[in-house]
């Protein structure tokens, strides 16, 4: 369906013209964010004018040119004797006062070697559990601890300017539920791709992505969740692909594409991968349990036991080796599950006409064994021959392309770029959360409750209205703390992956995110306030109101900020929310209400209470000292002498807003630190 005429820049239709003379600057070095505009899009409409597109990457019957067409840094990644371990802890059973426990070293990728050119699609296959996954991630540059053996990218070890030019799709889809096809897309242009392009540039990228994967009828649809109806499987998968194919990758690496996807979608996705392969990149993928047809689009083949590789070379002699060394197939048979069977232990048996065996266990260890020392025996030496032949094909290049690496910077754009992107994105996305009408319902409930309960209370009842002023301290302490702790937790996944993209630095990420809960966060409060301080008899003056607003405002950001530290130090919603439970209940003890004499050595509880202070503030903004009330049969006294007013001590105002700002830039601080520590990069 077409989308209305009017719509926004990035929700409506988004024009794609022809750009050959631009294409390199999908990987040309980031422009300084002072670069004016106008000097830049002159510059591209008089190159547009006098220069002609070069033929080899010029479409037929008028159709737009799209950066899909075309790799413009081939890269030959190459792979050699590629190891990887973790620590684990064996636990030893003693009787019943426990064991001992010993650190036993876990060999996850053992001795893999392999090589992948331009054009070429690798695929990786084995059991669950035999390292896909894990060497997947070594490639690109993501796994954590030391790796063992040489990974190199034309000749170059992993840099910066690698990071840029490969692309990575996870297993599951990581993406924003609520934003559409074209919205999702957008985000990742304007963040991914330099500021040598300008903004309209990058959308026409956007568009030539949706088009290329087939996505266009979709465009409008929102991507949907496990609890939002949107995109299909396959649909999803395709997303997740485009985001990555925006920045026009050299290296493409997949992790399981066709998992969870039927025979025909999945056969399309590969289909997909293998026209990206045809324009000049390299593609790496995992993958389960292929059927024949995509098995046959495979260039070459790593096959993977317990982490030890079986097999790696070209697909289609794949079944000629096993054979040589004495595991012939028998009869007409998926050669994918034919590998898989040798990978998990288990041979044909040529006497049954095919059928397999059922060997035990030491059967199948003695196989796998005997699969290793034949791939050591027979391959082995020739991929390092042709590694090494394919590194002096590249020795020649290197000194150039060094020294272009060196002046590439590690953003694709500007800071403050980053920052407008993801602040506009993380408006249109937690819109839908922080107004839903559960949310909306719950806040004005509970306002008018409050305000019929203390509907219109008398002056002369100063308990009464005490007690409403400390709820509104206790309720806007609870209520943003605990919708704060799942900020983090819930976009980790996000966050890993878009940072190890390299698509923003932290620093944007969280102060988009801080002020794009401003006007989400403040909203609410406002309604509250503004039922029930009318509805509960307190002074009805401006002054008294706005004042009392700004305090209860005030109170919501610093809840907020405590909220966000606790979710991303620990970055479990169930800790953080047991952590949270106690902390409030400990202000909520201390805040001045229920105690007024607290022990001594107890009592510097009150002074790290935030609800203490606002619950002072709001006092100190509702009562002065010409306030009296009736204290009893024609006696009147002032309200600052109240028991449970006088031993706060609202004198000094001015260092309890003091305290309340330490503790709001304090809580973010942590927030930011915790972050940072959890994502280094």
């Amino acid at each position: 369906m077409m989308p209305p005429q009017g719509e926004s820049e990035l929700t409506g239709r988004i024009p794609v013209t022809a750009r050959p003379e631009n294409v390199s600057d999908v990987h040309a070095d980031p422009a300084e964010c002072q670069l004016a505009m106008q000097t830049e899009t002159s510059s591209v409409e008089r190159r547009r004018r006098t220069t002609p597109p070069p033929p080899e990457i010029q479409l037929q019957n008028g159709n737009a040119f799209s950066i899909l067409h075309i790799s413009l840094h081939p890269m030959t990644l190459t792979f050699e004797d590629v190891g990887y371990s973790i620590s684990t802890v064996h636990k030893e059973a003693c009787g019943c006062l426990g064991g001992s426990t010993t650190k036993l070293d876990r060999a996850i990728l053992n001795g893999i070697t392999g090589m992948v050119r331009p054009g070429e699609i690798m695929a990786m296959l084995g059991p669950s559990g035999c390292g896909k996954t894990t060497l997947l991630t070594a490639l690109g540059g993501r796994l954590p601890g030391k790796i063992t053996g040489a990974v190199t990218y034309n000749g170059h070890p992993f840099s910066s300017s690698v990071k840029r030019r490969t692309g990575f799709v996870t297993q599951d889809d990581v993406l924003y539920p609520h934003l559409t096809v074209v919205e999702t897309l957008a985000y990742a242009a304007m963040l991914r791709l330099p500021n040598t392009l300008t903004q309209l540039e990058k959308l026409d990228q956007a568009e030539s992505v949706i088009v290329e994967l087939g996505l266009a009828r979709c465009r409008n649809s929102i991507v949907g969740g496990p609890l939002l109806r949107g995109l299909s499987g396959g649909e999803r998968k395709r997303v997740s692909i485009g985001q990555e194919m925006l920045v026009n990758p050299s290296l493409l690496l997949l992790d399981e594409p066709t998992s969870g996807l039927d025979s025909t979608t999945a056969q399309r996705i590969i289909v997909t991968l293998q026209g990206f392969a045809r324009a000049g990149r390299t593609i790496i993928t995992t993958i389960h349990q292929p059927s024949s047809r995509l098995y046959k689009m495979f260039d070459k083949v790593v096959v993977l036991s317990e982490g030890t590789p079986i097999y790696s070379g070209v697909a289609s002699r794949a079944l000629e080796f096993f054979e040589s060394i004495g595991f012939a197939p028998g009869v007409s048979v998926n050669p994918a599950d034919f590998l898989l069977d040798l990978a998990n232990g288990v041979a044909p048996d040529a006497r049954e006409g095919g059928r397999h065996v059922r060997p035990d266990a030491s059967d199948q260890n003695s196989l796998k064994q005997s699969l290793m020392l034949s791939f050591k025996r027979n391959l082995y030496n020739g991929l390092q021959a042709e590694i090494r032949s394919s590194r002096l094909e590249t020795t020649s290049s290197r000194a150039r392309k060094t020294s272009s690496n060196g002046s590439e910077k590690y953003w694709g754009t500007c800071w403050w770029n980053q920052f407008k992107v993801l602040l506009c994105r993380g408006l249109k996305e937690r819109r839908h959360e922080s107004f839903s009408g559960l949310r909306i319902f719950q806040v004005t409930s509970v306002a008018i409750l409050a305000g019929l309960l203390w509907w219109h209370s008398d002056p002369s009842h100063i308990q009464d209205q005490v007690g409403l002023l400390f709820f509104f301290s206790i309720f806007w302490g609870f209520f943003p703390l605990f919708n704060a702790i799942f900020t983090f937790p819930q976009e980790r996944l996000m966050l890993i992956k878009e940072r190890s993209s390299g698509m923003y630095c932290l620093s944007s990420y969280y102060f988009a995110r801080t002020a794009g809960d401003l006007p989400m966060e403040l909203v609410l409060p406002t309604i509250f306030t503004v039922i029930t301080y009318w509805m509960g008899g307190l002074k009805a003056t401006p002054s008294n109101f706005f004042l009392t607003l700004l305090v209860i405002l005030y109170s919501v950001l610093v809840s907020q900020g405590l909220g966000l530290a606790l979710g991303a130090i620990l970055m479990d919603v169930k800790q953080a929310t047991t952590l949270a439970s106690v902390t409030m209940l400990t202000f909520l003890l201390a805040g001045g209400y229920y105690i007024q004499h607290i022990p001594p050595f107890i009592a510097w509880m009150k002074y790290i209470s935030f609800s203490y202070y606002c619950y002072k503030l709001l006092l100190g903004v509702q009562y002065s000292e010409d306030d009296y009330y009736e204290c009893g049969p024609g006696i009147t006294c002032q309200v600052l002498d109240y028991p449970a007013i006088k031993h706060m001590e609202l004198g000094n105002k001015g260092y309890d807003v003091a305290v309340l700002a330490l503790m709001l830039v304090g809580y973010r601080l942590l927030a930011y630190v915790a972050l940072r520590m959890a994502q280094p990069n």
